[in-house]
């Protein structure tokens, strides 16, 4: 009878830790933090389609950094979750912490119990009524919560990106200042256009539902630059003159910008 090969489950937990880190480290990196109307969630996302940053119900923002099917099976859940917390009982019992909880609960058996372990590190933000009750919540591939205050960072190359963070974030910060300090802690040393960034906001000043996602010649306002109007955006000449059409005026040649 052969005997069953050993290893030692601090060896197997180190070996799970490594997995998951290097896959969260292939991915980009995002960032919230905190202004004086709420949070601003700003993440290095390429993609028009493919979103970092959502919404899970009232004052509650989601965002994830590793693999994408992952940490989005994770948003669905946390939706069915608050949506079925405030049916059942009251739309204000719905809270960042409780869901935090549970995120934590199951990345944590996960990593203990699967082969696998899931290559994610998320963020729970909510937004008080007042500055002081805002929360954030950072929870990493093995279930640990980290109750941060000031800003929270997601990602890869985390210790440069919170060095910079330190530095530029002060407590009266502005939507405007926030996107800024947000795109200069991503980049470092490296140039992030606006088609390059997906930010949102969870802003006191919004209502009910406090989650908006700005679009891109908003970011690119807050940036101080100009966003490229892409072919799709354009509207489309007309086929043609339809009977009962008035003459048209020639259509001028579209310059390209400069």
């Amino acid at each position: 009878m052969n005997m069953p090969f050993y290893v030692a489950p601090e060896q197997v937990m180190k070996d799970r830790a490594d997995y998951a880190r290097k896959g969260i480290a292939r991915g980009r990196a995002m960032v919230a933090v905190r202004y004086d109307d709420g949070i601003a969630l700003v993440a290095e996302n390429p993609s028009n389609t493919l979103r970092k940053v959502s919404e899970i119900y009232d004052r509650i923002a989601f965002a994830g950094v590793g693999k994408y099917n992952e940490f989005d099976q994770l948003r669905v859940a946390g939706v069915r979750a608050a949506d079925l917390k405030g049916y059942q009982y009251s739309r204000d019992d719905v809270d960042a912490r409780s869901l935090a909880n549970q995120y934590a609960q199951i990345l944590g058996q996960i990593f203990t119990h699967e082969m696998k372990p899931m290559e994610v590190e998320i963020l729970v933000a909510e937004v008080g009524l007042a500055g002081p009750d805002d929360q954030l919540f950072h929870i990493l591939y093995d279930g640990t919560v980290m109750d941060e205050e000031r800003f929270s960072v997601l990602g890869g190359d985390a210790d440069s990106i919170s060095e910079r963070l330190t530095a530029a974030w002060h407590a009266d910060l502005t939507l405007v200042e926030a996107v800024q300090v947000g795109r200069g802690a991503l980049a470092g040393d490296r140039q992030l256009g606006p088609d390059e960034l997906e930010v949102a906001v969870l802003a006191r000043s919004n209502g009910r539902r406090c989650f908006r996602r700005l679009e891109l010649a908003e970011v690119a306002d807050a940036l101080g630059e100009e966003s490229v109007e892409s072919p799709t955006d354009a509207a489309a000449p007309p086929d043609g003159p339809r009977a009962g059409d008035a003459p048209e005026a020639p259509l001028t040649p579209l310059t390209p910008p400069e």
